[in-house]
């Protein structure tokens, strides 16, 4: 029978940790704290905003809102990240991608102050990553790792085929697999025989942006897949980059969309947030 891997539940057990960590943060005199800047009004950005300050919210932490309109300056955005970054009481800093096409995307994560990237996106903290060093993992990536251990699926010696090669996702999807020990293949647009080898994975980890591109033709019997696309069809249907109705007789464990992969980006977040307020304690 097919392991429907529970996003929602998994999200929801790592949080109720996460308010715990923060109760006894907090007998300590120490108050972990969030701040999330939005420029502009995206709607999907929206909600994703108001997701992370609900889940703050939800565990404790405390959270300071920054909405700037669309026409603020790279300038004036660049000032408040500074100003959060010598803050004592901020324990991480948020930009919520992407910013408007005026402002450069690079040069607001790399002033992010990397003790405070709570994202992962620093070019300080991915190279941690690769070093295999401590470092704050992209919220994503690390989900997918608390769903598959959560979810009793041995990734030690495991054949891996990662597909995307995305900064965010991709890339270090690649290297906290291999920090598990599995064996770990990156595939893209450019490689060839792209089936042939997602048959090969024990895991198949799709991030790719294609509406139900994976069918049973890059599924081996009994793979674990992870599908960390989400996209809105006609009737306002979600779906992810796996076509589930023609895969599910085939696999071993699959992460549905939505209620997969969606809501531990967000947890991770707020691990990262209480990991950077017991970093910055002195307690890690």
């Amino acid at each position: 029978m097919v392991m429907l891997i529970d996003g929602k539940q998994i999200a929801a057990d790592i949080q109720e940790e996460l308010r715990v960590k923060t109760e006894e943060l907090n007998a300590k005199c120490i108050f972990p704290c969030l701040a999330v800047i939005q420029v502009g009004d995206d709607p999907a950005s929206t909600v994703y905003v108001r997701n992370k300050k609900k889940a703050c919210e939800k565990i404790g932490i405390k959270s300071l809102s920054y909405e700037l309109p669309e026409e603020t300056t790279e300038e004036e955005l660049l000032s408040l990240i500074d100003e959060l970054n010598g803050r004592s009481d901020v324990d991480g800093i948020l930009v919520q991608l992407p910013v408007p096409a005026h402002i450069s995307e690079e040069k607001i994560i790399m002033s992010i102050d990397p003790a405070k990237d709570v994202d992962g996106f620093n070019p300080e903290n991915t190279g941690k990553l690769l070093a295999g060093s401590k470092c704050f993992e992209s919220c994503t990536p690390a989900g997918v790792i608390q769903l598959l251990k959560r979810s009793g699926i041995e990734l030690d010696g495991k054949e891996c085929v990662v597909v995307g090669r995305s900064n965010n996702v991709g890339k270090p999807m690649a290297l906290l697999m291999l920090q598990e020990n599995a064996t770990v293949t990156i595939c893209h647009s450019h490689t060839k025989d792209l089936p042939e080898i997602c048959r090969r994975a024990d895991i198949l980890i799709c991030a790719i942006g294609k509406p139900k591109f994976f069918d049973r033709s890059y599924i081996k019997e009994g793979a674990a897949v992870i599908d960390v696309g989400i996209h809105r069809l006609e009737g306002k249907k979600l779906c992810g980059d796996v076509d589930r109705d023609d895969v599910m007789d085939l696999v071993s464990a699959i992460t549905p969309v939505p209620g997969g992969v969606g809501p531990m980006t967000v947890t991770m977040l707020m691990f990262n947030c209480v990991k950077a307020a017991e970093m910055h304690a002195g307690l890690l």
